[in-house]
């Protein structure tokens, strides 16, 4: 079999099934924590004998950009997605989430198309359409989410009476059961079908509610590692990362330490000067808010400068960066069309809003708010089970080490011998 191209990347035809594993709010604390607790044998072997590292995801350090730079093993500048929604050219807010707006095709269609079984599952279906964007369902590719998997058909998914082929029922949008879901289908389609490519993709509920060490995050990472344990005793090749990391963003008496930047600006500059859009707005906010640790502001007044603007923010407690929008695109390398005129970075303890009327956060009582978006968060682990080859190895330890590099490793990368 010739080797496939796909955004300057040669992929071989993998000699076992491959199976991406991209952990949602995944930081590296719940796995350094685990090991230090003896809870994560198999992650454990997989770090002892195959590779492990930290790599550097896509920032904002949001969910829809760093799956789609996973799959596409490329930046936005190149796929485009830059978070969960932006502005478009009439200014008005469009949902990020549409196959017409990833501007690359995957590398799971790629593989497809030239013949191999795929499968491509989500916890969330709002991921769904993206990740099986040019996958021939009627060729034996799968292609659904845990959220609607009682739902499945032949024509929509490739697959029905999924909940039978599970042996789970119907999982709650809010629980782990979400992401096991995920997983453990995985596991029966990696059984019954042997598909050269599995993309498993979770969700991040528990890390946006329990930190490290916390006993229901404890339960939530144990029974990952087993999952991971038995996709590796199928004989495949296992990478995991994640799309994120996870921070808490939390005053001392647990109320969640938020800028509502959009209240600022209007106070500085008067309401209407400027538009604040918070890109980690997706329609699960019981998560997280609507705060996250990267905006843009869009200007509104020709008469307000973007270096006015900036001067201001910069001066707020709890902001990283504040950038314009090329400084953003270049650092970030992210699709200049779809930015804001600035971007604004929160650090590792701060989440950033709109106005206090934009975001409801009575679903953020039960617990510290934790979340995403910033530079912070874009540090996710990345490890394979099995042994990289010298190559591939040498290409690790001088780095930089990104995650969308994960499916070239684990394709590429491993140990022919292992």
């Amino acid at each position: 079999m010739n080797k496939l191209e796909l955004n300057g990347v040669s992929y071989s035809w993998p000699h076992q099934p491959v199976v991406v594993v991209c952990i949602d709010g995944g930081d590296p604390a719940y796995i350094e924590q685990g090991l230090k607790d003896g809870i994560l044998p198999n992650i454990e072997k997989f770090m002892r004998e195959g590779f492990s590292g930290i790599a550097n995801g896509t920032v904002p350090s949001f969910t829809c950009p760093n799956n789609m730079s996973l799959i596409t093993g490329a930046p936005p500048s190149v796929h485009g997605i830059s978070g969960n929604y932006y502005l478009n050219e009439n200014g008005e807010a469009v949902v990020m989430t549409g196959p017409e707006l990833l501007r690359s095709p995957t590398i799971l269609a790629t593989f497809a198309n030239a013949g191999a079984k795929v499968v491509s599952i989500t916890a969330k279906d709002k991921l769904r359409k993206q990740l099986g964007k040019g996958l021939d369902l009627s060729r034996g590719n799968v292609s659904f989410s845990s959220e609607f998997a009682s739902q499945c058909t032949l024509e929509e998914n490739g697959i029905a009476n999924v909940l039978e082929l599970v042996g789970m029922p119907q999982p709650d949008m809010y629980s782990m059961d979400l992401s096991l879901f995920v997983l453990e289908a995985g596991i029966k389609l990696l059984e019954r079908d042997q598909p050269e490519l599995l993309f498993l993709s979770l969700t991040d509920y528990i890390q946006h509610k329990y930190a490290p060490g916390d006993a229901v995050s404890n339960t939530f990472y144990k029974r990952l590692d087993d999952a991971f344990g038995r996709l590796s005793e199928s004989g495949a090749v296992v990478a995991l990362t994640a799309d994120h990391g996870m921070n808490d963003k939390s005053l001392p008496d647990g109320k969640p330490k938020v800028i509502f930047l959009q209240d600022m600006l209007d106070h500085a500059f008067g309401q209407g000067t400027t538009q604040v859009i918070c890109p980690i707005t997706d329609a699960f906010v019981r998560h997280h808010g609507a705060l996250g640790g990267f905006v843009r502001i869009w200007m509104r007044d020709t008469q307000l400068t973007v270096q006015e603007v900036i001067a201001k923010v910069k001066g707020i407690e709890g902001v990283e960066l504040a950038l314009t929008k090329d400084e953003a695109c270049h650092q970030f390398e992210l699709p200049a069309d779809r930015e804001g005129d600035v971007v604004v970075i929160g650090d590792a303890g701060t989440v950033i809003g709109a106005s206090v009327a934009d975001h409801d956060l009575s679903n953020l009582n039960d617990a510290r708010l934790r979340s995403h978006g910033a530079v912070a968060e874009a540090r996710v682990p990345f490890i394979l089970n099995r042994p990289l080859n010298q190559k591939y190895a040498d290409r690790a330890a001088h780095g930089p080490l990104k995650s969308h590099f994960i499916f070239d490793f684990a394709i590429n990368g491993v140990a022919t011998n292992a």
